[in-house]
């Protein structure tokens, strides 16, 4: 069952990463396309009321440029049962609405951060705004959005030499570091295999200074491979997207900012629930044409195959 719903809430971002989309940006969505405040708290009731989601992630683009985000967390954490509410943000703009969010409801935060050289960080994001985000950083830990995870993206021949300090840097800070290997859903389709730093090139990385020994615990439905480090109880972790699928037991779903459901990132076909919803379908009806997309839902995502076509969207436009 698909307990757990991505909600993107845009497609924009105010930054430029280079593994996401070209330096002049994308063409955004048109705003009457977007679900608005109230759409988006209808189709959430439904899924936790009738589909029994109880983990809500709200991604973009880059969430924080939503204005009504704290109403719309706010009317969330009023659903019963309470759904477990967390977001994933750059933090550029964090430092300022931490507190805020806590406050509207959200209980812990993502944040995406792929290097701690200042020069990097301008390099990858085409964006000069490394202090904001260890600003905002600081600013979620303080306003308890706890735990506070770090997903970064190494690259060859960018950053893929800084794993061993991004994790001392998250030991020091309390914050949870997970390592994403990069994934085909540039908008450029540029993406190259040779390139993506592997599951295994991580660990030894990060072998070479710590201690890594596999975590006991079952890992369910969690994308990320967990490890201790030097005994624990501190923690890293990998997603192995691409070297170590997980697909058999993903409980996720994903509803994109214009309200195409995907029951895969990596999808490519959609299901539009907000046609019916304007057109005036009841919340019964929305959710069995929930329920039929998710019955469809592929076995895998397929990258490792022959036939692997990239989808259309990118990643800002789906929601990660």
């Amino acid at each position: 069952m698909a307990t757990d719903l991505r909600v993107s809430l845009t497609d924009r971002c105010n930054l430029r990463c280079t593994y996401c989309m070209p330096a002049e940006g994308l063409e955004w969505l048109p705003g009457d396309d977007l679900l608005t405040g109230a759409e988006l708290i209808r189709l959430i009731r439904v899924a936790v009321d009738r589909l029994g989601v109880r983990e809500l992630r709200f991604t973009g683009g880059e969430p924080l440029l939503r204005k009504d985000l704290p109403q719309i967390l706010a009317a969330a954490a009023e659903l019963r049962p309470r759904p477990r509410m967390s977001l994933t943000t750059n933090a550029v703009s964090l430092a300022r609405k931490a507190r805020q969010l806590a406050l509207a409801g959200l209980d812990r935060i993502n944040v995406s951060l792929d290097t701690l050289r200042p020069d990097r960080f301008a390099a990858i994001t085409r964006r000069d705004r490394l202090d904001d985000v260890l600003t905002g950083l600081a600013a979620a830990q303080d306003a308890g959005l706890a735990p506070v995870k770090v997903n970064t993206v190494l690259m060859r021949g960018v950053n893929e030499d800084e794993a061993p300090d991004l994790l001392q840097f998250c030991l020091d800070h309390g914050y949870q570091l997970r390592f994403i290997e990069q994934m085909p859903l540039d908008a450029q389709h540029a993406w190259d295999r040779a390139k993506m730093i592997t599951a295994e090139e991580i660990l030894d990385r990060l072998s070479a200074r710590f201690t890594l020994t596999p975590e006991p615990t079952e890992r369910g439905a969690a994308p990320a491979e967990r490890w201790l480090v030097d005994g624990g109880p501190a923690t890293v972790g990998v997603i192995a997207s691409v070297t170590r699928p997980f697909c058999a037991a993903c409980d996720r779903t994903r509803l994109t900012a214009d309200g195409a459901l995907r029951t895969c990132l990596f999808a490519t076909t959609e299901t539009d629930l907000r046609g019916p919803l304007r057109a005036g379908a009841s919340d019964e009806e929305l959710a069995q044409l929930w329920r039929a997309a998710m019955w469809g839902k592929a076995r895998g995502h397929g990258i490792n195959d022959d036939g692997f076509a990239q989808p259309d969207r990118p990643m800002s436009a789906i929601g990660g």
